[in-house]
């Protein structure tokens, strides 16, 4: 059984995470924090201020958004190294403030850290390692596409850079990522990594990574239809993380382990 403390338990993911964890016999929310108030009884206790929790938990998740403030996810990683409680942290658009007190929390318990917590996506950042080594030097260019809903506020999303990242590293760093072509009239060089962001309506998220070489093209896409992929991907962190050595780990740590 893990138990796990749930950071914006009244969000649109925190209400999926708690939804799911409740469904699943080896998972118990033990608490949650949020400013909002509760319509009504919960099952487990709900906390203005993650320092008053005083419920025993094997892991926290938490899914704060980008225009959370500072101190509040600070809190957060503060209360993860005080009551040595590893941490799922599922954030885009991390701050540099956010990243360093990460990086320093990170010597003295156990965090994972993702901009996408969707196992699949995981998986083909994984995939994307293998191809990228196999393709890139046969002339292949680089594309990525992405399309989320007309309310996201960062662009390219958070997952585009996961995966750009991931290409990026399997080919030693040597790639340049370009988000707007408008102001340049000039042929595209192979070093490159495009990224072109398209927001409209309720898509969830889509991601495709286009290889084009001569003459063919290879096309890797996921496609999240709904926000329970990214639920069941923190939960089942959670669960790998229950009982790891301090470290710093990501999702391909998870993949890995499966």
């Amino acid at each position: 059984m893990t138990k796990i403390i749930v950071c914006g338990c009244f969000g649109r993911m925190g209400t999926v995470i708690c939804k799911l964890a409740a469904e699943n016999a080896d998972i118990e929310v033990v608490a949650g924090i949020d400013i909002v108030e509760p319509a009504g009884a919960m099952p487990f206790p709900v906390y203005g201020d993650i320092n008053q929790c005083v419920m025993p938990a094997d892991v926290i998740i938490s899914f704060l958004p980008p225009t959370a403030a500072i101190a509040d996810a600070l809190a957060i990683v503060e209360y993860s190294v005080s009551r040595q409680v590893p941490l799922v942290l599922c954030t885009t658009g991390m701050p540099t403030e956010l990243e360093a007190a990460v990086e320093k929390a990170s010597q003295k318990v156990a965090i994972l850290r993702s901009a996408n917590m969707s196992l699949g996506i995981n998986l083909l950042s994984n995939m994307l390692r293998r191809a990228a080594r196999l393709l890139y030097d046969s002339s292949f260019d680089i594309e990525i596409i992405e399309k989320h809903h007309n309310q996201k506020l960062d662009s390219p999303s958070g997952t585009a850079l996961l995966l750009a990242d991931a290409i990026n590293d399997a080919l030693g760093g040597k790639m340049r990522f370009v988000n707007d072509r408008s102001h340049s009239h000039q042929k595209r060089s192979h070093d490159e990594i495009g990224l072109h962001a398209l927001r409209g309506g309720s898509i969830v998220g889509e991601h495709s990574v286009v290889f084009a070489g001569r003459d063919e093209v290879i096309e890797f896409t996921h496609i999240a239809q709904s926000r329970d992929v990214f639920a069941v991907g923190a939960l089942k962190a959670a669960q790998f993380l229950h009982g790891k050595p301090l470290g710093l780990y990501t999702m391909q740590d998870l993949i890995n382990d499966l």
